[in-house]
């Protein structure tokens, strides 16, 4: 709720015996409100220009804005979630209080025909200082009779913007997000020149699968093992979705804790479902019998991974 000084001196006050055009409504014993120290009391929710709306009253004034000795009302939009990403809606409203004694209305609005924006992260507008605490309980003025006040609402949509948007959802690292893959190698030597490939496995509820080129691939062929990371089900992010991983790729020494390893974080999608390297490791260093990385003709791959992101388009 935005209280800056224009906002605060820029409100027209006028009064009119034509009730409110979308809602109405009354509360019964407000002083409970008010000694109970309620924050705040929302209304149920009403139609007013295609969308769905509710009133919020502070009755001991908003204290989130700092307000003291005023009622604080604002106009809430809600049920926005079908609106997707990026919607604006730019409305023209009045807020009402009943003078009960003379059967007239008190109507605060934006000054000059004043719009405002609601939209995802701006879903309330109104006023913090609605009207003094002072003036609203002395029932001379009107506004509460038998302890009973009656606020309304009018709510005049003059235009709808939406534009395409994307909804970016990244993940905290933690201990448990962390999965590892073990594909263990046998017969390494006689492996297919061309291309091997580990079974599918899941982590971070998506499929993956390792590519091993043994003899290397394009410049690296006859000199380099070439490794790839890949995303097998690309039914999670069709529409233009992308997914952020981390992983480390790994060659086991089976002799020692001196592993070989390479990490790189990747946006992945239906263009692009693959990382790693062309040239993961030199053939004749991952030979080397005293290095450990062959041991029997067997070679232990590892695919550890967290799924950091996912991007979506709405």
């Amino acid at each position: 709720m935005e209280n800056d000084f224009v906002d605060q001196v820029a409100i027209s006050r006028s009064i009119s015996h034509v009730p409110p055009a979308h809602f109405l409504l009354k509360i019964e014993a407000f002083s409970s409100l008010v000694e109970n120290d309620v924050e705040n009391y929302k209304s149920l929710e009403f139609d007013a220009g295609g969308y769905k709306w509710k009133l919020v009253v502070y009755p001991n004034g908003n204290k989130n804005e700092n307000v003291k000795d005023h009622i604080s009302i604002y106009l809430a939009m809600v049920d926005t979630s079908s609106l997707g990403l990026g919607w604006e809606v730019y409305v023209i409203f009045r807020l009402f209080v009943l003078d009960q004694k003379k059967d007239e209305f008190l109507i605060l609005q934006d000054a000059m025909g004043k719009q405002r924006r609601f939209h995802g992260l701006k879903l309330e507008w109104g006023f913090d200082q609605f009207i003094p605490l002072e003036e609203f309980i002395n029932a001379s003025n009107g506004y509460l009779m038998g302890d009973t006040c009656v606020f309304g609402a009018e709510v005049f949509v003059k235009e709808t913007k939406k534009c395409t948007g994307e909804c970016l959802s990244m993940k905290k690292l933690t201990s448990a997000s962390n999965y590892k893959h073990v594909w263990k190698i046998k017969n390494f030597s006689k492996l297919p020149d061309n291309i091997y490939e580990s079974e599918v496995f899941v982590a971070g509820d998506q499929k993956w699968k390792i590519l091993l080129f043994p003899k290397g691939l394009g410049e690296a062929s006859g000199s380099h093992i070439s490794m790839y990371l890949v995303l097998t089900d690309l039914s999670t992010i069709t529409g233009g979705s992308k997914i952020y991983v981390l992983f480390t790729l790994r060659i086991r020494n089976q002799l020692l804790s001196k592993h070989y390893e390479k990490k790189a974080g990747e946006w992945l999608n239906t263009s692009n479902k693959f990382g790693g390297w062309t040239n993961f490791v030199e053939l004749n260093y991952l030979n080397k019998a005293g290095n450990g990385f062959l041991v029997n003709d067997v070679c232990i791959v590892e695919a550890e991974m967290p799924v950091l992101g996912i991007s979506k388009a709405l």
